[in-house]
């Protein structure tokens, strides 16, 4: 087996891991998988191409992650109860680009979100578009924008990170 073949299964296995960390709760484990530099947006407009210049329904660095992770985590945090819980269910990722020599990656991934709090239902299509560095012999990831597929709609409030 390739080298590249390698690395695109070690790709779509951390996209997988990505998604299975969100769904079971643990955030402080997928904030480990995140670069320092690491971003997250979920555009107003799937047409939009600047989250500094244009409005975004998320967009938060690694400082702002935090503090979203540090409010997940809380007990006392009176939005999160009763408990919620996600899943993200994936169509199989696919490797757009992979410089092997810059041990950099794009994947897409489209995906159904849901998310469930007490008696409420959320239901979400979605385009992630993501940007992986390999470091330290693992894949981080850097970059993630996902464009809602209903988000000309108006949005029900959602927890977690779709």
């Amino acid at each position: 087996m390739s080298t590249t073949t390698n690395l695109k299964e070690e790709l779509i296995a951390a996209v997988y891991r990505e998604a299975r960390l969100l769904d079971e709760g643990r955030f402080d484990e997928w904030r480990d998988q995140l670069t320092a530099d690491a971003h997250y947006w979920v555009p107003a407009d799937p047409a939009d191409t600047d989250p500094l210049r244009q409005p975004a329904l998320i967009y938060e660095d690694r400082l702002l992650l935090d503090v979203r992770i540090e409010r997940l985590n809380d007990p006392r945090a009176h939005s999160l109860q009763p408990r919620v819980r996600c899943l993200h269910v994936l169509q199989q990722p696919e490797v757009l680009a992979l410089n092997e020599a810059e041990g950099s990656a794009e994947i897409e991934v489209r995906y159904v979100y849901l998310e469930t709090q007490g008696d409420r239902q959320v239901v979400l299509g979605a385009v992630a578009r993501q940007t992986w560095l390999r470091q330290n012999d693992s894949w981080r990831l850097q970059r993630k924008r996902v464009d809602l597929l209903n988000v000309d709609a108006p949005l029900p409030m959602v927890q977690l990170l779709p």
